[in-house]
């Protein structure tokens, strides 16, 4: 198995693309769509990067996989999909989240808080094959209910569940987050082989140092610095809630939830034929 990362720097994102080297199957794993929010405007660069990338392998992409709704950036599942014909997969617990949101967006009539806006709802332990490639979904809640973890071969894909260890942990304020899942989550990664390969979501390179995005279960339990393998739950707990009090938003917060817990689709056009987010007022 192969893994190619494409970083985004404005919203220090990881995009993968997971494949194996002798049939050329695979996935792409949390695919950006890049958002200028000072001039509103959406681009395609990353997802052409990934593309481009796709298309001079000669890789047969059979899913675009989403580790859980993104606070942070806007999902490019949609945009490639239209050029791969891959389908689009996210964990089932995705109808929690919408269910959350829908109401502060004013989503309602023909809104379904149901998953439906993805081709596949991903159940914890429940293998996905693509070609060649068997994908494991561990579900891990905290950061948000709809977390999941997806295990291929000797590689883990943590989204936002677990950093590098020199950064930690992914912070649990946001509506249905919690830090108990997030230890009891990070717990039952901890459990899996020490060499096994962690493949992060984010990296926000603390002290200026170089990107890195690759450890393993053993360097995790060892030298994270929010929670090793020896960790007391109390005792994370306890920091992670204080830590994520003094936290502000994420910058793009509402541009986008409101894109990604409909799957990627952007805002319907107003009668004047141009699109408009929502920023709904005093609602955290």
């Amino acid at each position: 198995m192969e893994v190619r990362a494409f970083f985004e720097p404005r919203t220090s994102t990881l995009t993968y693309v997971v494949w194996d080297p002798e049939t050329r199957d695979a996935v792409v794993i949390d695919p950006v769509l890049d958002y200028d929010p000072a001039a509103v405007k959406i681009e395609t660069v990353s997802a052409e990067q990934v593309l481009s990338f796709v298309e001079e392998q000669g890789l047969k992409v059979h899913y675009l996989i989403e580790t859980h709704v993104h606070a942070d950036h806007l999902t490019g599942a949609l945009a490639l999909k239209e050029k791969l014909g891959a389908r689009t997969v996210i964990g089932e617990h995705i109808t929690e989240v919408q269910s959350t949101f829908a109401p502060m967006f004013g989503w309602n009539g023909t809104f379904r808080a149901d998953g439906s806006q993805w081709d596949v709802l991903a159940r914890d332990g429940q293998p996905l094959q693509a070609g060649s490639l068997t994908l494991i979904p561990i579900h891990t809640p905290g950061h948000t209910p709809a977390c999941v973890t997806w295990r291929v071969g000797d590689a883990l894909f943590t989204g936002d569940t677990l950093f590098m260890p020199d950064f930690g942990t992914g912070r649990c304020d946001f509506p249905g987050g919690s830090a108990e899942a997030l230890y009891d989550s990070i717990t039952r990664l901890y459990a899996l082989p020490d060499d096994t390969r962690v493949f992060v979501g984010h990296d926000y390179q603390p002290g200026g140092r170089e990107l890195v995005y690759e450890t393993t279960i053993g360097a995790c339990k060892a030298q994270n610095k929010q929670l090793r393998g020896d960790t007391a739950r109390d005792e994370f707990v306890t920091w992670r809630k204080e830590r994520d009090a003094t936290l502000k938003p994420p910058a793009l917060l509402f541009q986008s939830l409101q894109v990604n817990a409909k799957g990627g689709e952007l805002p319907e056009p107003d009668k004047n034929g141009v699109r408009y987010m929502r920023l709904p007022m005093n609602q955290l």
